[in-house]
């Protein structure tokens, strides 16, 4: 491309936005202790939500998978309370708190910033690159279906606490209460949670504390227990019942449902609010509460049919299944706003169609809406409820989305540990070796649910590898074609010098996703109009494989070999609110560009309209499904902040 000279904005200030949660991290000064012991409260509203309603359900279906294959005697109890009390602790301690959260991207967590990380470094193996992006892709659709699966599981396992309550109740009346409160939960997203938010945590911190007072007397009742917490009875329950604790693995899987959300919230909440709400509050509520489940067995065996809302009398049940379907309620909010993050990234970061998104706070950019996500959710959430009915047949279904995240987790941290931070190959094998011989096990029971309920996780993340991976080939395609149809923007501004059309006063943009080809619309409008304006900016919006940039690091400018012409290229984080018009704005003062009055510019659309070629590049099934996904396409989030009365589009139509 013939241009004068290239321009890119300064660096200044570009830590500003790097780490957004850099003011988390704690210090030795009152204020930053202060700060973190209430960010830390937060996060229990949203990042242990999950993982703190697990008692609900986690020993009744241990106990109960495969038609009690696992038998409900003392050796069994010790043995299980053992191994799950273990799990979590080399699991989500042991992995989570004290490595996984160490590997954040520009601030950001997630099994998306993970791979950016790691491909960060793999700039020279574009193969195991590729890899990477579809080990990321994988990981968010496994998100997804357990974002239809845990408000389902949680839900239903808290209501199902009145039948404890009120005996003479049937199981008919869990499902449609449960349906109501979620559908209810559902249909209030629109308005956001900035207003309640603030309360989620304590609420939560409520919820800790209950799950320890309920678990104490029992312990106190049978101190015997406290024997559980020697991992030598996990060790011997595996020795000497190979078989039995392999069963029992794949439910005891469900008691670290959610520690992958102390990864992905790391942004909003920092790394140290997040590991001292853990070890303070979490951990030890958790611990206390399997304890004492355990105790009420080993006293009542009977008590197998809900060892949870049994560890109180009958008088304190309901009040207990209130408190518990709040929790539930708040647990389910946080899965549904970490899909809405999720799905947001991934479509910016090119495998999802735009999505319609809604910001519901005027202060918190990561507050959004996106209705079609919700939608989907909603029916999908309602369809697994009415099917399964009840939380012991949904935790069959529970497990292997974990799992495999699990795996794909611990595989990225190994790479992480060798390539990012370095480690003496010996403990990058000796922390693998541990993490892989517990989670492949988890990963092997729990694909022997695949038949009882496990092809339900199955079915929704292949479904969405299969819409992911169309929607990548299809805009492939689209792009490759409008290149040739645009052709290169270096022979149109040839021909613009070689037969200067008249120029017209103002300055027009035209937005244009590749980079060297002439925007169509700028094509059209000098065909017909036989006019250029006299300025004219040709804009181009990419998304960087990192959450953030700072605002001074986001232009580029090229002014072209054609007078008042020129290229800029905005380059957003994949976390970054778009502001499209503040951004050139700024670009204008910071490039001395202040005559061409770009608040006063038109802006020159192109829209293109795909329809089913008689020969294709990709099988009919997925042309169609690629059609049908761009007529469901929402116009780029940032196209609502244009100016209306100066906004033109021109549309053209391109088979694939």
């Amino acid at each position: 491309m013939s241009k004068l000279h290239e321009v890119s904005s300064s660096s200044r200030g570009a830590d500003e936005k790097k780490k957004p949660h850099s003011s988390h991290e704690a210090t030795s000064h009152p204020r930053s202790m202060k700060r973190n012991a209430l960010l830390g409260l937060a996060a229990l509203g949203v990042v242990f939500g999950d993982i703190g309603t697990s008692p609900l359900y986690v020993l009744r279906a241990v106990f109960t998978v495969h038609d009690g294959a696992v038998a409900l005697n003392e050796s069994n109890i010790y043995g299980v309370i053992s191994l799950i009390i273990w799990v979590l602790i080399i699991i989500v301690t042991g992995k989570y708190v004290l490595n996984v959260l160490r590997a954040d991207y520009d601030g950001e967590g997630g099994i998306s910033a993970m791979v950016t990380l790691v491909r960060s470094r793999l700039k020279a193996r574009p193969k195991t690159s590729t890899y990477l992006i579809y080990v990321g892709m994988f990981g968010a659709a496994l998100f997804f279906g357990d974002s239809v699966i845990t408000p389902a599981i949680s839900v239903l396992s808290a209501i199902e606490g009145t039948l404890v309550a009120m005996p003479d109740l049937s199981q008919s009346f869990v499902v449609p209460v449960a349906l109501g409160i979620l559908i209810a939960l559902f249909s209030a997203q629109r308005f956001g949670t900035e207003k309640v938010g603030h309360v989620f945590g304590p609420i939560m911190a409520c919820w800790f504390i209950v799950l320890a007072a309920i678990g104490i007397p029992h312990i106190l009742h049978n101190p015997a227990i406290i024997r559980a917490l020697s991992p030598q009875y996990a060790i011997a329950f595996i020795a000497y019942h190979p078989f039995v604790a392999f069963v029992a693995l794949g439910a005891i899987v469900l008691a670290v449902t959610g520690a992958e959300a102390l990864y992905a919230d790391i942004a909003h909440f920092g790394r140290q609010p997040i590991t001292g709400a853990w070890f303070v509050f979490v951990l030890p509520s958790l611990c206390i509460n399997y304890l004492g489940q355990g105790a009420n067995l080993l006293a009542d065996m009977n008590n197998v049919r809900d060892p949870f809302f049994t560890m109180v009398p009958q008088s304190y049940a309901l009040a207990l299944t209130l408190l518990a379907t709040v929790a539930t309620v708040i647990a389910a909010q946080a899965v549904i706003a970490g899909s809405y993050s999720v799905a947001r990234q991934v479509s910016r970061l090119g495998y999802l169609p735009h999505l319609t998104v809604r910001h519901t706070s005027a202060r918190e950019s990561t507050q959004v809406y996106l209705p079609g996500v919700n939608t989907l959710l909603m029916v999908a959430v309602s369809c697994v409820i009415i099917i399964f009915q009840d939380s012991e047949r949904l935790s069959s279904a529970y497990g292997l989305a974990v799992s495999t995240d699990f795996l794909l987790t611990t595989m990225l941290l190994i790479t992480v540990t060798h390539l990012v931070w370095r480690w003496k190959p010996v403990w990058t094998v000796l922390m693998g070796g541990i993490l892989l011989c517990i989670e492949i096990p988890l990963f092997v029971a729990n694909c022997a649910k695949i038949f009882t309920g496990g092809w339900l996780p199955l079915v929704i993340a292949s479904a969405l590898m299969i819409v992911m991976t169309t929607w990548r080939r299809g805009e492939n395609i689209i792009n490759a074609k409008r290149a040739a149809n645009e052709g290169p923007l270096q022979d149109f501004l040839f021909l613009l010098e070689k037969q200067p059309p008249r120029r017209i006063p103002g300055t027009a943009i035209y937005p244009h996703s590749l980079i060297n080809t002439a925007p169509f619309a700028l094509k059209v409008n000098t065909k017909i109009n036989r006019a250029l304006h006299d300025h004219v900016i040709i804009l181009s919006l990419k998304t960087a494989p990192r959450p953030y940039i700072a605002q001074e690091d986001r232009v580029k400018i090229e002014r072209l070999s054609t007078q008042g012409v020129v290229h800029f290229t905005i380059t957003y984080g994949f976390m970054d609110s778009r502001n499209v018009p503040e951004d050139l704005l700024w670009a204008q003062k910071e490039f001395g560009l202040t005559t061409w009055k770009l608040h006063q510019a038109t802006w020159m659309l192109s829209h293109i309209d795909v329809q089913v070629a008689k020969k294709s590049r990709m099988s009919t099934l997925r042309t169609k499904l690629f059609v049908f996904l761009s007529k469901l396409s929402a116009s780029p989030q940032w196209n609502k902040s244009l100016p209306r009365s100066r906004t033109l589009e021109l549309a053209r139509t391109v088979a694939i």
